[in-house]
């Protein structure tokens, strides 16, 4: 394996950067200064929200590229070079079909704010985690903001509850199993693998030029882009199978063990 020409670092957050306190390590911190000596760009994708996101890296923001919402949104320090909303009237309809299903709670994603419905606030302190920026409505049809995503949110497993319900409107919308409680549904062309792709066009970067690290459904089409693509041990089973290579558990250090190789290429 030749690390010696990558150019761009991609991360997932959560199961992947983040170990299961939520945390990200000084030991990464370290390292990402290494990396920026090198002129190694710092990419972090994730189904969290922009603010989410920022608050994790927060010492690092400045010099990060952001992949928000599954891709719907990626910014670069002020710069917002993508954002793919969901219209209004699909927003709604996709409102009343997840209403119908038993234990799903919809959460609205706005570029920068999150709108939970009243019968949300029972899960408020775990969606805190995820949510930093939000508001509460009571009729989520009210929300006038820009919505880039819909999550939905099962305290039992969302793929086996919720991801049945909504399969069907995959040519509509993509429908990712984000996590073991979470279903996003985004703008069909809102992914990380397309968000990925309009970075490296604009950075003129090549498969073999890219490494990726991800550990569920949502981040396939983003593994598929690079050369080096590594699936967490903590993988879901079908990132395992995209993935080209394999990295440690998000709790036993496995991106940064990578990028200390990378850093020694």
């Amino acid at each position: 394996m030749d690390l010696s020409q990558i150019k761009m670092v991609v991360t997932d957050m959560d199961g992947t950067l983040l170990n299961s306190n939520h945390e990200v390590s000084e030991r990464f911190f370290d390292l990402f200064q290494q990396l920026r000596k090198k002129g190694i760009l710092f990419t972090a994708a994730s189904g969290r929200q922009y603010n989410s996101i920022v608050d994790k890296l927060d010492s690092i923001k400045e010099d990060i590229i952001v992949i928000a919402e599954n891709g719907a949104l990626v910014r670069e320090r002020e710069t917002e070079l993508l954002a793919t909303p969901l219209s209004p009237g699909l927003k709604n309809s996709l409102l009343t079909k997840i209403e119908a299903i038993e234990g799903a709670h919809a959460m609205l994603c706005g570029k920068y704010k999150a709108y939970f419905d009243g019968r949300s606030t029972p899960f408020l302190n775990e969606l805190k985690e995820y949510y930093a920026n939000f508001e509460i409505y009571e009729n989520l049809n009210d929300v006038s903001d820009e919505i880039v995503k819909i999550a939905v949110y099962h305290n039992r497993n969302a793929e086996e509850f919720i991801y049945p319900e909504m399969k069907d409107l995959e040519h509509l919308v993509k429908v990712k199993v984000s996590g073991q409680h979470w279903v996003d549904l985004n703008h069909v062309d809102a992914h990380k693998g397309h968000a990925l792709g309009k970075l490296m066009e604009r950075y003129k970067l090549s498969s073999s030029e890219v490494m990726v690290f991800g550990d569920y459904n949502n981040d396939l089409e983003m593994l598929a882009l690079a050369d080096y693509s590594f699936a967490m041990k903590n993988a879901h089973p079908r990132v395992k199978e995209i993935a080209k290579y394999s990295a440690g558990g998000n709790n036993d250090f496995g991106v940064e063990r990578v990028l200390e190789r990378l850093l020694d290429a």
